[in-house]
């Protein structure tokens, strides 16, 4: 490139501030940058833009996605520190309770007091199963899944499962599972969190 402005007009300055150059592009875009002010000047509005853009368009997740996603980053910090993984059963209509036992009584497997509506601790995970101890304290947001199926077994209190067109009481013992692309929605009935497991398995 001959000149600054084809340098600018090249779209490496976009890359760079994508963080998608490659080392030697970032090393020429510092180099220019320091050299020539219009360059600096132009990263910064290409920054601004993009900050902007992103504000503009951004959509707030699901509660449960946040859930999910804590969860996980928890998940994988235990196996760092140590913890091996492991493979709870699936889930089916003739499981009971006692089959989770040993994750149940793990003393770490407890809700914290500042938890907010959904809670999850992740006691299982393979690329096609997600395994999980739940929380709800009041009410679960509307949700719909299209690629994988999720079933529940309660262990404490009582819900409302609603899905699609019909609400089903659910207590301990009991085992849900949600068809696929049905919206549903658990709203707690007893006084203290209803407390579930979570099994989530991709669709083959």
């Amino acid at each position: 490139m001959n000149t600054v402005a084809e340098f600018i007009e090249s779209g490496i300055l976009e890359l760079y501030v994508m963080g998608a150059a490659s080392e030697e592009d970032v090393l020429a875009v510092e180099k220019m940058a320091a050299a020539h002010p219009e360059v600096k000047q132009e990263i910064e509005q290409i920054s601004l833009a993009m900050e902007h853009y992103a504000q503009t368009c951004a959509t707030k997740p699901r509660s449960t996605v946040k859930t999910m996603v804590m969860a996980t980053v928890d998940y994988l910090e235990r196996m760092k520190q140590g913890e091996l993984p492991e493979s709870p059963p699936v889930l089916t209509p003739g499981s009971c309770i006692s089959d989770y036992g040993k994750w149940l009584d793990n003393p770490k497997a407890t809700l914290p007091a500042d938890a907010e509506q959904v809670y999850a601790r992740i006691i299982g995970y393979t690329p096609t199963a997600t395994t999980a101890i739940v929380w709800v304290r009041e009410q679960s947001e509307e949700e719909v899944h299209h690629d994988e199926y999720e079933r529940f077994l309660v262990v404490e209190g009582t819900c409302l499962m609603r899905a699609g067109e019909e609400t089903y009481n659910l207590a301990a013992g009991d085992y849900f599972a949600v068809p696929l692309n049905t919206p549903h929605q658990l709203t707690v009935t007893s006084t203290s969190p209803c407390k579930a497991i979570l099994q989530r398995l991709s669709v083959e």
